[in-house]
């Protein structure tokens, strides 16, 4: 269990709140984490349960069947599902995808879709990644043309987070492709148009529970209603949510790599070698003493940034620089953590085995650590 002794970003509400959150994963999630790793995907009973219980948007205005909270909701949420080593594809609903139709949306919009995303009853999904365009968003090729009051979208999207489970998704298309960025838009796709199709849920090296899929659009007819803000104005729609997805990731990374240093402690407690537990070595300890100081440190970094993002103020290069370092830290932690189970983390059976997998993707998703340190660059 996560230990809030010393955190400054919550108060009791947000306690409360994550008391609910434990409860509903400890119920509905942390049984059949097992069966979501082999099934490949998160069933939809899972995103029920968590809408009924109100972990699904917190952000989302009660006109729309939310709850109106801040953000500091969502992050309790993404710590306890990172912690229970769960890769469901909620985070990217609550703290990336509403964010978009809460913002830009039309009213019909909003009450089309907020009020079933926060129940559990629409999944969504955000479509940038193409087989040849990954960070660089103004090279995506999808393309969306004007053909009287409708877009017919042609191309393809890969790497696409709830793909499977997806019933929206938010396409990014060029619908000038002659004016690179500023001919970029955002389009709702609804998943049972005509012209849509989904591939296979990929197989990944980690993550095994997220169902990430490729998506299809072959003359694919979308009501021009459909377009998300105005048109052209996609890429910079994206850029300005990007503080608060890579501060998502951060958090969650954090909260992994603590789970990672909890495994190492209870294991190297337990485990006898030539005569005492390995934590008796004094390499084990001087191992452990070094994670948990950086522990420490990126625990006080995520409260400082979540409580400048909760009024504002989070800059784009800060929580670039937040998703780099925290992800790296996770990375350094997991290995380290693996290592001190010996060949036991090297098996699958132990939950070290899935957070050291499941980690590697962190530093590639939401931008990957270079095109962090590039977004940071520019900020000096």
């Amino acid at each position: 269990m996560l230990d809030l002794n010393g955190r400054t970003a919550y108060d009791e509400n947000h306690t409360m709140f994550r008391d609910t959150v434990r409860r509903l994963f400890e119920r509905e999630l942390i049984p059949h984490l097992d069966k979501h790793e082999e099934d490949g995907i998160v069933g939809r009973e899972f995103w029920l349960a968590c809408g009924q219980a109100g972990l699904l948007c917190p952000t989302v205005k009660a006109e729309y069947g939310g709850l109106g909270l801040d953000f500091g909701y969502n992050a309790v949420v993404a710590e306890e599902l990172a912690y229970a080593g769960s890769s469901a594809g909620i985070t990217l609903q609550s703290d990336i995808v509403v964010e978009y139709i809460e913002v830009y949306g039309s009213e019909e919009q909003r009450q089309k879709y907020l009020p079933k995303m926060v129940a559990g009853e629409c999944i969504t999904a955000i479509a940038m990644t193409e087989p040849g365009t990954g960070s660089d968003l103004q090279a995506v090729r999808t393309t969306a043309a004007r053909d009287g009051d409708h877009y017919v979208i042609n191309g393809s999207k890969t790497y696409i987070t709830n793909g499977q489970n997806a019933d929206l998704v938010i396409v990014v298309a060029k619908t000038d492709p002659t004016k690179g960025a500023k001919g970029i838009s955002l389009i709702l796709v609804d998943a049972d148009t005509p012209g849509f199709s989904r591939g296979r849920n990929l197989d990944k090296i980690g993550q095994h529970s997220a169902d990430t899929s490729e998506l299809f659009f072959q003359d694919m007819r979308v009501p021009v209603d459909n377009l998300l803000g105005e048109e052209g104005r996609g890429f910079g729609y994206l850029m300005s949510q990007l503080p608060q997805e890579r501060l998502s990731i951060a958090i969650s990374a954090q909260a992994s790599a603590q789970r990672a240093f909890d495994e190492a402690v209870e294991f190297t407690k337990g485990r006898k070698a030539f005569g005492q537990t390995v934590f008796d070595f004094q390499n084990t300890r001087f191992v452990l003493a070094d994670l948990k100081a950086q522990l420490q440190v990126g625990w006080a970094h995520v409260d400082w940034a979540l409580r400048r993002h909760l009024v504002g103020e989070l800059t784009t290069a800060e929580a670039s620089a937040a998703k780099l370092w925290h992800t790296e830290m996770l990375s350094r932690i997991v290995d380290a953590s693996l290592q001190l189970h010996g060949g036991a983390g090297y098996m699958n059976e132990y939950p070290i085995a899935r957070f050291w997998r499941d980690s590697r993707v962190t530093r590639i998703f939401g931008g990957t650590s270079e095109i962090m340190k590039e977004v940071i660059s520019r900020s000096i």
